[in-house]
């Protein structure tokens, strides 16, 4: 099952040849460690939800997180793979050049102290150490997720009905690859149904 949750691995060239335009650079990461534990609040297309991530869970990809949020990468992703009774996974910016800055910093694997559960947070990863930007939530258990090393980092902590409502007759069908190379405007024209995170932001 780890290869439903390959990262696309991008040439350079791609994206510098696609990257002209973009958004405007993203916020700094707030002064000071990440919190022991924070949430997250999800404005979707689909409505709200909120997500608490405990750090002692998986530390280096609480961590992650918390830089992706703070400096805004989930702004506009969509939810590009949402299988029914298995996952629903986001991650992929709609700025080339953002996509290929986080492919650069892979992080190493936290052990894993909880179970893929339904309602937890993992990183998607092709094999060890490779955890970038892409994350999925767990629609269900999945304890063949366990088995492969997938580290929970966080939950689900309001909202999960509006998790289950996200759009998932697409299923897998959605490339990464091609999102990464020309952004949100493949999606518009091949998958016009697809659910978008609005903004997603630290509760205070």
């Amino acid at each position: 099952m780890r290869s439903v949750f390959i990262l696309a691995t991008l040439a350079a060239g791609a994206f510098v040849a696609s990257s002209c335009g973009g958004k405007p650079d993203a916020p700094a990461t707030p002064a000071g460690p990440p919190p022991d534990s924070f949430r997250v609040a999800f404005e979707t297309t689909r409505g709200p939800f909120v997500v608490d991530v405990i750090r002692a869970w998986a530390p280096l990809g609480a961590d992650r997180f918390y830089e992706l949020v703070t400096q805004q990468f989930f702004d506009d992703d969509a939810f590009f793979r949402v299988v029914p009774g298995f996952v629903a996974q986001w991650g992929v910016n709609d700025t080339p050049k953002l996509n290929d800055l986080w492919d650069a910093k892979t992080i190493v694997d936290d052990p894993r102290e909880v179970k893929n559960t339904r309602g937890t947070l993992s990183f998607a990863m092709d094999g060890p150490n490779t955890r970038t930007h892409q994350v999925f939530i767990n629609l269900r258990d999945n304890p063949h997720l366990d088995k492969d090393g997938f580290a929970p980092f966080g939950r689900v902590a309001s909202g999960m009905d509006v998790v289950d409502s996200i759009y998932s007759a697409y299923r897998d069908k959605p490339s990464a690859h091609m999102i990464a190379t020309l952004g949100n405007s493949y999606l518009r024209r091949m998958f016009p149904k697809i659910d978008y995170i609005k903004t997603a932001r630290l509760i205070r």
